[in-house]
C-alpha cells in the first residue's frame, strides 16, 4: 500500500496543483517524518549516504543526498565511456536517418528533442541510450567522459512521467518534457547530455559551472524521478556487447568505449 502511494505521489503526478503540493510538502520539515519509510519502501542502500538518514531535514534533502566518498569506482580506462547515473538502461540503438529514435514503442524526433538545427544534424545514424532514474535512485548526474562543454540549452515547459507508463503511453515526454541539453565535445566528436524532467515541476539544476568536464565529475541533479538521453555522433561510440536492456548500472561503471579521431 505504501508504495503504491508513493509511486502515485513521486512517478505518476503532472498536474499543475498536485505537483506545486508535493513539491512543497517535500521541501518542508514536516517530510522529515517519511523520510525513514521512503528509503524502507525503496530499498535504498543507506551504507553509502554521505551522512545518517536522521540527518536529512526534509524528503527533498534526502531525495538529493550525496553519496559517501568512494561509494562509486569510475572507470579509469582512456577511451572509456561510463554511465552518468544509477539507473535502468531502458532502451539503446541506433539514431535513424531521418532522426528519429524508437523507445517503447514510440517514434521520437531528436530533432524535436534538441530543437537545435546545427546539433540534431550532428546525431544522425549515431547511438542513442535511455537511462530510466526510479525514486530509488541516487539522483545527481555526472559527467560519461572527459572533454569540454560546447554549448548547453533549455527546453520545454510541462513535464509528464517518464517511467516505463509514461514513456509507452505518454504524449512523447523524451521529446516534449522540460529538458536541460549539454553538449560535449571530446576527442572523438561530440555527444549530448539530455536530461528530462518528470513532472511538472521541472527539477533539474546544475551543479556544475565552467567549461571543461573530468569523466565523472558531478554535473546536475533531479529532484525527483527522471531521465537521462546520451547521444553520440555515427562511429564516434562503441557500446559493452553485454549491455541487454532492460540493464541496472551505477554512474560510474563502463557502458563503452570511444573510437576514432577529431
Amino acid at each position: 500500500m505504501i508504495q503504491s502511494i508513493y509511486r502515485l505521489l513521486i512517478e505518476l503526478t503532472n498536474g499543475k496543483w498536485s505537483s506545486d503540493i508535493l513539491q512543497r510538502f517535500a521541501k518542508s520539515p514536516r517530510s522529515k517524518r517519511i523520510v525513514s519509510s521512503f528509503a524502507k519502501t525503496y530499498k535504498i542502500n543507506q551504507d553509502e549516504m554521505e551522512k545518517p538518514i536522521h540527518e536529512y531535514p526534509s524528503l527533498h534533502d534526502f531525495f538529493i543526498r550525496n553519496l559517501k566518498e568512494g561509494a562509486r569506482e569510475i572507470d579509469e580506462g582512456p577511451d572509456s565511456v561510463v554511465s552518468p547515473v544509477d539507473a535502468v538502461i531502458e532502451d539503446i540503438g541506433e539514431i535513424e536517418a531521418d532522426r528519429t529514435i524508437k523507445v517503447k514503442g514510440k517514434i521520437y524526433s531528436i530533432s524535436e528533442m534538441l530543437g537545435n538545427d546545427e546539433s540534431m544534424a550532428r546525431y544522425e545514424q549515431g547511438t542513442y541510450m535511455v537511462f530510466y532514474l526510479s525514486p530509488s535512485h541516487y539522483h545527481r548526474i555526472h559527467s560519461p567522459l572527459s572533454g569540454t562543454v560546447t554549448d548547453q540549452w533549455t527546453l520545454g515547459v510541462k513535464s509528464y512521467p517518464v517511467n516505463k507508463t509514461g514513456l509507452r503511453y505518454g504524449d512523447f515526454p523524451l521529446s516534449k518534457n522540460y529538458r536541460k541539453i549539454t553538449e560535449i565535445r571530446h576527442k572523438s566528436g561530440m555527444t549530448a547530455l539530455v536530461k528530462v524532467g518528470a513532472m511538472f515541476v521541472n527539477s533539474i539544476e546544475t551543479t556544475h559551472n565552467g567549461e571543461n568536464l573530468d569523466k565523472g565529475e558531478q554535473m546536475a541533479y533531479f529532484t525527483f524521478g527522471s531521465t537521462v538521453v546520451l547521444l553520440f555522433e555515427k562511429n564516434t561510440f562503441s557500446l559493452l556487447p553485454n549491455i541487454v536492456t532492460p540493464y541496472h548500472i551505477k554512474y560510474g561503471e563502463k557502458i563503452g568505449t570511444l573510437k576514432g579521431q577529431d
